[in-house]
């Protein structure tokens, strides 16, 4: 019974690691934005990052400390005091010894802060910080969206490739064929037959070259999404399918839209943090004003029986406050006011400049989309025109009227134009994404 089910629990892990897992693009991309290396590394910097403003703020919460101390004196202090003062003859001395031999103190703090600029600007840097790191996060993801979508349709392509080179080879294969029985019949010249195998060999050798390629697109797919680069996947989606869907969802770009860049946010967040970096310098100026309470029991003995009820303890308590004023610094405050204000200036200048930047590569993303789709339109009329005229080719070839060397360009301008085509959907695709992801960069919200 045990072997019956070790053999089961293999072969399920076995068929397990066997099954091909099936991804459309949409599924490709949310897996690879949980899975990828890069996106589990951006998880975890925001997640310092919440780490770090909630250590912050912990800061100007209320602190306590606890404090405790054993003392065992083996030879104690000898103090010499005038022997008038116990009675004695003047002039002498006599040795003393104070306090128990073993002392025992526990001390139990708080401190709370009252006022501190500093930790002021602190908790807002803090804030800041953490939408630094969102932003980061953005970025990566943008990446990983626009890796991803190019790794689909590389992949794509690629099959689509291998798809048109066996149906030319099927076909050309069939023309040698029927053109080697004419030749047997001695009504054709053997060269037509080599110039049609040569075109064959550069198809045959175009399908290894692309099979080798399928291969790596797959592994360098699997790494975008974070799974194993040799486990089986399957693409569900077809090529001008995603191309049709990505037109019938136009991208809609409004006043918010440079605003939502993520270059834009980090601009703006680099002049926010400057920004706190000026008032931390200002705070500087200002005083602090800190304030504490104590508690504490003491228990002085000759022995070690502290832990006997009979043993006497001595408290205390202390409530305190404590202000620091800065009130000359030899003007080094001033000049680290001045550098901070002039931080804060360029990176207010370099906000500007980045909101132009941002509005010339989105008009340049829409025009690129754009041509990409016109292209794509003519591509498809020139495939549709390359096909009647390689068809209207052979047959001239097979009724003597067209020469071997014009079937030849004919099949080759066509197969040139298939490949072109594919390529333009691949551009569509990635030329969409390219501009949905600089207007959407968040693929979270």
């Amino acid at each position: 019974m045990r072997n019956s089910l070790a053999l089961f629990l293999i072969s399920l892990t076995v068929f397990s690691q066997t099954e091909p897992t099936s991804f459309s693009l949409e599924d490709a991309v949310n897996y690879a934005l949980i899975n990828n290396k890069s996106s589990l590394d951006s998880q975890n910097d925001v997640r310092l990052a919440e780490l770090q403003k909630w250590q912050t703020t912990s800061t100007g919460l209320p602190q306590i400390s606890a404090d405790i101390s054993y003392n065992n004196q083996l030879k104690q202090q000898i103090l010499l005091v005038p022997s008038a003062f116990l009675g004695g003859d003047a002039g002498e001395y006599s040795e003393l010894s104070f306090g128990a031999d073993q002392v025992l103190n526990g001390v139990l703090t708080l401190n709370q802060k009252i006022f501190d600029g500093s930790y002021l600007v602190a908790l807002q840097a803090s804030k800041v910080y953490l939408e630094i790191s969102k932003n980061a996060q953005e970025k990566t993801l943008s990446k990983i969206r626009i890796d991803v979508v190019n790794a689909y349709g590389n992949i794509l392509l690629i099959e689509q490739n291998i798809i048109i080179l066996k149906s030319n080879i099927n076909l050309l294969e069939k023309n040698i064929n029927e053109l080697q029985k004419v030749y047997d019949n001695g009504l054709t010249e053997k060269e037509n037959i080599e110039q049609l195998q040569l075109t064959l060999s550069g198809l045959v050798s175009s399908i290894n070259y692309n099979t080798t390629l399928k291969k790596l697109a797959y592994q360098m797919f699997n790494l975008m999404l974070g799974i194993d680069v040799n486990r089986r996947v399957i693409l569900t989606e077809k090529l001008e399918d995603m191309v049709l869907k990505s037109s019938l969802r136009p991208i809609q770009i409004s006043n918010k839209s440079i605003e939502n860049v993520t270059d834009f946010k980090i601009a703006n967040n680099n002049v926010r943090s400057n920004e706190l970096l000026f008032k931390l310098e200002k705070s500087k100026a200002l005083p602090t004003l800190n304030a504490f309470i104590n508690g504490s029991y003491t228990g002085n003995n000759n022995r070690f029986d502290f832990l006997n009820n009979s043993q006497k303890w001595f408290g205390a308590s202390i409530l305190g406050v404590n202000m620091s004023i800065p009130l000359f610094s030899s003007f080094g405050r001033s000049a680290s006011t001045q550098k901070a204000k002039i931080n804060l200036e360029k990176s207010e200048r370099a906000l500007e400049n980045i909101r132009q930047e941002i509005e010339i590569k989105i008009k340049q993303a829409q025009n690129e989309l754009d041509f990409a789709q016109q292209d794509l339109e003519i591509k498809k009329q020139a495939l549709s025109l390359a096909k009647r005229i390689e068809e209207k080719n052979q047959i001239k070839f097979f009724e003597g009227l067209a020469s071997s060397f014009d079937l030849n360009q004919a099949q080759t301008q066509l197969y040139n134009t298939q490949k072109q085509y594919m390529e333009a959907l691949v551009s569509v695709l990635n030329k969409y994404i390219s501009l949905d992801v600089l207007l959407n960069p968040n693929p979270i919200n």
